[in-house]
């Protein structure tokens, strides 16, 4: 944990430091929600929750509309299938292309997407018996997600992440069971 916390300090100051005197079209802010995870094996339950929260830039162009935001966010999300845990927790930076449309000075609906990195903290779980289940080190997926903008500081929005490959390999009796960790994301940011 203390790792984790000495990242987004230094990330959050690299950000204060890097701050521009034209602040209009950069901003800086901090973001954070709830991920509801599913994976598709037998035995699963409905959405495992978990959370994410860290800083975040966005750069929009005004009378375009168009911007693009990322973010440095610890995130947990995964599953559990009876007393096997199958979570991940890492570091997630999702940059989006993101696309505004305001409905007034103080109202305003986005829509985004982009690539998906997360790097996974966790490492593979030995059961016994030759029973393995691998969790990959980094995955890459596709973020799309809409939202709305309120009083010119804060986004509410959701978002759904699409893994490009498998997240978790289990492996028992000579064969190999891969697994993708699909995740729905509401999400809250303040921005500066």
């Amino acid at each position: 944990m203390k790792k984790i916390f000495s990242v987004f300090m230094v990330a959050i100051c690299c950000l204060a430091v890097a701050m521009p005197a034209q602040a209009q079209l950069l901003k800086f802010g901090v973001k954070g929600g709830v991920n509801l995870s599913k994976l598709k094996l037998e035995g699963m339950k409905d959405n495992s929750t978990g959370f994410f929260f860290g800083p975040m830039a966005e750069i929009t162009i005004p009378v375009v509309g168009l911007g693009i935001d990322g973010a440095l966010l610890y995130s947990q999300r995964g599953d559990k299938i009876e007393d096997i845990d199958m979570k991940q927790s890492g570091l997630d930076i999702p940059i989006n292309l993101k696309y505004s449309i305001g409905l007034g000075s103080m109202l305003g609906v986005y829509i985004a997407a982009g690539p998906d990195f997360f790097f996974n903290f966790k490492g593979d779980k030995n059961f016994g018996g030759g029973e393995t289940l691998e969790s990959k080190k980094t995955q890459v997926g596709i973020n799309v997600g809409a939202g709305v903008k309120l009083v010119k500081h804060l986004q509410i929005g959701f978002n759904y992440t699409i893994p490009c490959g498998d997240s978790f390999t289990w492996k028992s009796a000579g064969e190999a069971i891969g697994t993708k960790n699909k995740t729905w994301q509401i999400s809250a940011a303040y921005l500066f």
